[in-house]
C-alpha cells in the first residue's frame, strides 16, 4: 500500500503527531509499504534537511516569510496555495491519504482538493477534538465553532474513516462540537523502540545538564506549555524538596510561548530554583539519556491525547506519573506502569510523594511493568501494521477490491 500523510508542519518542536508520522512511515517501508509526507512548511526550512522519509513541503519560501512563520503561529496553519496544486497532480499516486490534525489548512485544504477526486482520505484527529480545549478561551471556541460548521465537520463527514488512538479519545471527540458525523476507527498509536549505547546516552544528557550528574531525578520532557501542568509539578516538588534533598527536577523542552520565565520566577518564589535544571529541548542521544537517568517521568497535563514522551519513558523502564486527563491513563493504570492522579496541586503532590517514596525494587518493578505495557500496546511496529491493516480493510469494504496489506 502507498500512503500519503498530510500534516501542517514536520517541525520536531511540535512533538507527538510529527514523531508519530515519521516513525510509522519508517516502519511501513520495512514491511514493503510506501509512506510519504506532505507538509505546509516552506521548502527551505532547516528542519527539512535529512528527513527520514520522503517529505514534500508546499509552503511559501523566503527568509522573511520563514521568520514571520516562526513568530506568528497562525501563519504555520493558514492558507497555503501550493497544497491543492500538489494534491491535484499527485494524489492519484496513493492508495490512501491521511490528514493529521484539524483546525488548519492541511485538513480543510486537503478536503477541498480530494472531496470530488475519488481518492480516499482518512483523518487522524490526534486529540484535537477534546472538549477540554473549549474551556480555555471563549473567543477561540467561538471561532472554532464557526470553522467547524463551515469546514471541519465536512472534513470528518466525508472521510473514509476518522482515526482515534484509544477509546477515551473517541468518546471525548463526540462531546466537542455539533453536528458530529464520522465513521470512527480506533487504530492505536505508538512510537519506536529505543536502543543504543546507554552509557553514551547518559553522557550526552549530562553534557547538556551537568549540574544533575549523580542526583536522583524527576524528569519533565515535553513542550513548556500551560496545558502540560508544569506549574503544578513545580509546586508539588516544592512541597517535598526538603524531605528528599537528593532529588532534583529537570524541566526539558522547547519554550514556544514564553512561559519559562514566569515558571522560573515561581521556582524562585518557592525557594527551589537551585533544585531545577532547565536544559532546553533535548533530542537524540541526550533525550534517551534523560529518560535513563530519571527515577520518575512526570507529565501532569490538563489535556493529553496520547503523550509520546510517556510511551518513550515506558520503553526505557522509567515509571511514569500522569494525570487522568491523559487519554491513555486507564491503560497505564491497568498495566501497573505508573501512578495516575487528578490534574490539581493536591493530586500531583500526593502522587509525587508516593513515587519518591518507592523503594528501588518497587521502582524497578514498576519500570518493568511499563516496558511490558510498551511492548504489548505502544510499539510503533505493531501500531503501524495495525493501521495499515485497518486502512486496507476499510478500503476493501467500500470498493470490494483487494488491496495489499
Amino acid at each position: 500500500m502507498k500512503v500519503l500523510h498530510v500534516i501542517a508542519s514536520v517541525d520536531p518542536r511540535w512533538g507527538g503527531p510529527v514523531e508519530g508520522v515519521l516513525a510509522s512511515s519508517r516502519i511501513l517501508f520495512e514491511f514493503g509499504h510506501e509512506a510519504h509526507v506532505l507538509s505546509l512548511d516552506p521548502p527551505d526550512a532547516d528542519f527539512l534537511q535529512n528527513m527520514p522519509v520522503p517529505t514534500f513541503a508546499v509552503g511559501v519560501s523566503g527568509r522573511v516569510h520563514h521568520v514571520l512563520r516562526r513568530k506568528i503561529r497562525l501563519l504555520r496553519f493558514a492558507y497555503t496555495p501550493g497544497l491543492a496544486a500538489w494534491l491535484n497532480a499527485h494524489a492519484d499516486d496513493y492508495d490512501a491519504v491521511i490528514i493529521n490534525g484539524l483546525w488548519n489548512y492541511a485538513s480543510s485544504g486537503t478536503w477541498r482538493a480530494l472531496r470530488k477526486s475519488g481518492v480516499p482520505y482518512f483523518v487522524f484527529v490526534h486529540g484535537m477534538l477534546d472538549p477540554w480545549f473549549n474551556k480555555r478561551s471563549l473567543v477561540k471556541t467561538s471561532l472554532k465553532r464557526i470553522f467547524w460548521k463551515a469546514l471541519e465537520r465536512k472534513v470528518l463527514r466525508d472521510a473514509r474513516g476518522v482515526l482515534f488512538t484509544c477509546e477515551e479519545e473517541r468518546r471525548l471527540a463526540r462531546l466537542s462540537f455539533a453536528p458530529y458525523e464520522a465513521r470512527e476507527l480506533v487504530v492505536g498509536y505508538g512510537t519506536q523502540d529505543i536502543g543504543g549505547d546507554a552509557k553514551a546516552q547518559l553522557a550526552a544528557f549530562h553534557a547538556q545538564a551537568p549540574s544533575v550528574r549523580g542526583r536522583k531525578l524527576i524528569l519533565y520532557l515535553s513542550r513548556i506549555d500551560a496545558k502540560k501542568g508544569v506549574d503544578l509539578l513545580i509546586q508539588a516538588f516544592a512541597r517535598h524538596a526538603a524531605r528528599f534533598p537528593e532529588v532534583d527536577l529537570v524541566i526539558a523542552g522547547p519554550d514556544q510561548n514564553g512561559l519559562q520565565e514566569s515558571l522560573e520566577g515561581l521556582a524562585r518564589d518557592l525557594k527551589i530554583a537551585d533544585r531545577i535544571c532547565w536544559p532546553g529541548m533535548l533530542s537524540g542521544e541526550a533525550k534517551w539519556g534523560a529518560f535513563r537517568a530519571a527515577d520518575v517521568f512526570a507529565l501532569p497535563s490538563h489535556q493529553e491525547n496520547f503523550g509520546v514522551a510517556i510511551v518513550e519513558a515506558l520503553a526505557l523502564h522509567t515509571p511514569v506519573l500522569i494525570t487522568n486527563k491523559v487519554n491513555i491513563w486507564r491503560e497505564i493504570e491497568a498495566d501497573g506502569a505508573g501512578l495516575v492522579v487528578n490534574d490539581d496541586i493536591e493530586g500531583v503532590s500526593a502522587g509525587l510523594a508516593r513515587m519518591l517514596a518507592l523503594s528501588q525494587d518497587e521502582r524497578q518493578s514498576m519500570g518493568e511493568a511499563g516496558r511490558q505495557s510498551f511492548e504489548r500496546r505502544y510499539d510503533v511496529r505493531k501500531a503501524s501494521l495495525d493501521l495499515i491493516e485497518a486502512l486496507g480493510r476499510e478500503l476493501q469494504r467500500r470498493s470490494g477490491a483487494s488491496l495489499p496489506i
